[in-house]
């Protein structure tokens, strides 16, 4: 049967779509990318703030749409169905399946079905299908969240924190080297929890010894730390290995103690402050990325002054900034929501200007220096390849490095550039000869 997979939303989703096309390629099904050739599609959804439940049902829209031009079959799975199925499955008759993410034991068994082919009853241990550059992959160690911050639906969604197992893990990534991948990077939703489920204990600094001795692999980056759990172990572990990039994503919400204390977010001002002066003491080049929230319930001009003043003290390599959203069923939901939304919005903008100015300045200072690159494109328009160093991360948003060589490169080859320019939140840079 040809089928079409789409998966939206985060990286912890793209594993899970992985996994799905694992299954269907052991079954002998033929996955077609172009959706007019697909007998069948199937869609894995992201329900986590209004924006990402908006795309997922205007890509539901669009897929049922297909019907009409011979689509036999459209199914819905991932957390939009697992928060909304039974909503769903009253409005929207046209789609044959909404599968909850507590039914992805029995995937296998519901695909063969609906769709009247034989599927594997495999999901988690098929062999993951890459769908994206063939030298970078995703490595889930943990599926859901045991913080309860009080705007997040994850746990709701997710439910509570489940680690990976410790071996199949480094199987999985010896696999995945095997096969040609470069870089790891490690996601779920709190990265420096794991292992807590087991024995409240952290075990990360562990699994990252353990997968640092893997021969072949060249960088391991680690996403999604909180700011109270980075003890001075994990610091260690990373400026001692071999592999372990100093990227610390850090997604801290607000800079303001009371802010924290209404999100439910453990730790203050002082301990992100405190944790990101300890990072830059022991790394030449340290890289720090964070989030920020404006406009919570309640928040103030002086809780906005107090995220400001964050900027100035951490200086921030890589930062997005989001207005708050409500979400049903979280604490906050019955919460007021005060802040009026074009005060949100000029808070998120400060916050946006000054981070510019912050980085525009740090990255002058980067001219001069050589970082190893990871390429990944070529334009053929500028004469330029395209790439990353250790401080940008896969997901295409802290920025990228565009360099000049001499010599033809491949893609996923490593090489040695110096900075000549900075753009914006990129780097300009030649070849090191």
């Amino acid at each position: 049967m040809k089928i079409g997979v789409i998966s939206l939303g985060c990286a912890k989703n793209l594993v899970d779509t992985e996994y799905l096309l694992g299954i269907l390629n052991e079954s002998g099904q033929e996955i077609v990318t172009d959706r007019s050739e697909a007998e069948a599609v199937i869609i894995n959804t992201c329900g986590f703030i209004e924006s990402a439940k908006t795309e997922a049902i205007d890509t539901i829209l669009d897929a049922a749409e297909l019907k009409e031009q011979g689509l036999r079959k459209l199914i819905v799975m991932g957390c939009l169905s697992q928060r909304y199925k039974p909503q769903l499955e009253a409005e929207m008759p046209e789609v044959d399946r909404f599968i909850a993410i507590d039914e992805y034991h029995s995937l296998g068994k519901i695909l063969s079905e609906v769709l009247g082919v034989r599927i594997v009853n495999t999901y988690g241990k098929s062999q993951r299908i890459l769908s994206g550059k063939p030298w970078m992959a995703y490595l889930k160690i943990c599926d859901g969240c045991d913080n309860r911050c009080s705007y997040c639906a994850i746990p709701l969604i997710r439910g509570d924190m489940r680690s990976m197992d410790e071996d199949e893990l480094v199987r999985e990534a010896e696999r995945l080297v095997s096969e040609g991948v470069k870089e790891l990077n490690l996601i779920a939703q709190d990265s420096s929890r794991y292992g807590y489920d087991w024995d409240r204990q952290l075990h990360l600094s562990h699994l990252l010894k353990r997968l640092d001795a893997i021969e072949g692999i060249h960088w391991i980056r680690i996403l999604y730390l909180y700011p109270d759990e980075i003890p001075d172990d994990l610091i260690d572990t990373i400026r001692e290995s071999r592999h372990i990039l100093p990227y610390f994503d850090i997604p801290v919400q607000h800079g303001s103690d009371r802010m924290l204390k209404l999100m439910n977010r453990r730790g203050s001002h002082d301990t992100i402050v405190e944790r990101a002066a300890k990072i830059r003491a022991s790394f030449e080049h340290a890289t720090l990325r964070t989030t920020l929230i404006t406009g919570f319930p309640s928040e103030t001009e002086e809780d906005h002054k107090e995220t400001m003043r964050l900027l100035e003290e951490v200086h921030w390599d890589h930062l997005g900034a989001f207005t708050y959203s409500r979400e049903e069923d979280t604490r906050s939901y019955e919460m007021e929501d005060d802040v009026p939304e074009e005060v949100k919005l000029q808070r998120m903008k400060e916050i946006m200007t000054r981070q510019a100015e912050i980085v525009e300045a740090d990255h002058q200072k980067l001219i001069g220096r050589t970082d190893e690159v990871l390429v990944e494109g070529y334009e053929g328009l500028t004469g330029m390849y395209t790439g990353r160093s250790a401080m940008y991360a896969p997901d295409g948003v802290d920025g990228t490095v565009r360099f000049r060589s001499s010599r033809t490169l491949k893609q996923g080859d490593f090489v040695q550039v110096v900075y000549t320019k900075v753009s914006g939140h990129n780097m300009i840079g030649r070849e090191a000869e």
